[in-house]
């Protein structure tokens, strides 16, 4: 039944995925997101370093080292379909999620644990997350683009 019901939320529109979706799922959905730390990296932070509860997941405003690719701002993953996510179906961010791989074919730098945590997630599980990040509202917000590396790659 919990299948089901997650099937039909994946076809249908992000904020009726929401309505789709049973509380307690959205409720799981929502703890994955809690505990595997999206908020942290992808939300900006107030003077307080406290995150900014109305940019909740908007992106981050300090940049992550990515080795010699530079550092990377973590990107907007609520639903916003020009700054974020909206774009995105459940499976490709599951897809992301595991593998790393972006709908337009990118690679998620080192910055994202994808390939240390992630791809380890069962698929319930990111299939949770995947219906949880749908389901948020969408924010326009814009992160800066990427930075250099703090000192010169080594040949």
């Amino acid at each position: 039944m919990i299948a089901v019901r997650l099937a039909l939320a994946l076809c249908v529109s992000s904020s009726q995925a929401a309505l789709a979706a049973a509380p307690d799922e959205l409720q799981k959905s929502a703890y994955l997101v809690k505990i595997t730390g999206c908020a942290g990296c992808h939300s900006p932070r107030g003077k307080d370093g406290e995150i900014v509860e109305n940019l909740r997941l908007s992106g981050g405003d300090r940049a992550l080292p990515a080795g010699d690719l530079g550092r990377f701002y973590p990107p907007n993953i609520t639903t916003d379909i020009e700054t974020g996510i909206g774009a995105w179906s459940a499976d490709d961010i599951v897809k992301a999620l595991k593998s790393g791989l972006t709908p337009d074919g990118r690679i998620l730098s080192s910055a994202m644990p994808w390939r240390t945590q992630y791809k380890d997630l069962d698929e319930t599980d990111a299939l949770a997350i995947a219906t949880y990040l749908k389901s948020v509202a969408p924010v326009q917000h814009q992160v800066p683009a990427a930075l250099p590396p703090l000192k010169a790659p080594t040949p």
